[in-house]
């Protein structure tokens, strides 16, 4: 029917025209909403350029048709809450910075557990082979002489991880403590190859130094409100 009241020359110059215009979008989901538009229109045009229609330029635009429409449902399938893996559907409050598709792919790569005893897992001076993030419990920090508490969740070793440094304080998770553990030499393989998920990681430790940059307070003003 479109076709009725549009000529061939405007059907291109509107096809043109949408992608041209989809080109300029960085928002992923409208982008390929135009493209789907513009193909749409190409195909339209590609029946009534010419006396018969083109059918190897239908048929090569019909694939890209499919092609968006899967690039479209994946899309969907990452911004859905029902991807988040059943198991860990009680934790992702705590993530939600990410979306669930980028939550999907940090799990995968990382180790869920409760610890059955006592664990050391940074040392003072020394570069942790994990980075760690606490979902439930209280754990013991020790730096030089100073000991304190710190309550979950939170992560350990961010700062050694982030800056490749050895770890400035010692970490010790008692016996109970909810954990979800990565490997730094995997994510240091899984994030080169996927830049996604090196924002993912990043987003979700930036929250959590500002978190604790927020809850931080000094001994002499703690000792001055006193």
């Amino acid at each position: 029917m479109i076709s009725q009241y549009l000529s061939p020359s405007v059907m291109v110059m509107l096809a043109g025209g949408v992608q041209i215009f989809g080109y300029l979008l960085i928002n992923q989901t409208y982008l390929r909403l135009t493209m789907l538009c513009s193909t749409s229109l190409y195909i339209l045009y590609y029946f009534h350029a010419a006396d018969t229609p083109l059918w190897g330029a239908i048929a090569i635009s019909a694939m890209t048709l499919v092609a968006i429409l899967i690039g479209l449902a994946a899309l969907y399938a990452r911004n859905a809450s029902w991807s988040i893996p059943e198991e860990h559907k009680d934790i992702y409050p705590l993530f939600d910075e990410l979306i669930p598709g980028d939550f999907r792919k940090v799990m995968r790569i990382g180790t869920r557990e409760t610890l059955k005893e006592s664990r050391v897992v940074t040392q003072e001076g020394q570069s942790p082979e994990d980075l760690i993030f606490v979902t439930k419990g209280t754990f013991f920090v020790q730096k030089g002489k100073a000991r304190f508490d710190v309550p979950g969740p939170t992560f350990v070793g961010e700062v050694a991880y982030l800056r490749g440094t050895p770890s400035a304080a010692t970490t010790t998770l008692p016996a109970g403590t909810e954990v979800v553990v990565w490997s730094r030499a995997t994510l240091a393989r899984s994030t080169r190859t996927a830049p996604r998920l090196k924002l993912a990681f990043d987003a979700m430790i930036s929250r959590d130094l500002a978190v604790k940059v927020s809850l931080a307070v000094s001994p002499d003003a703690e000792h001055h409100e006193a």
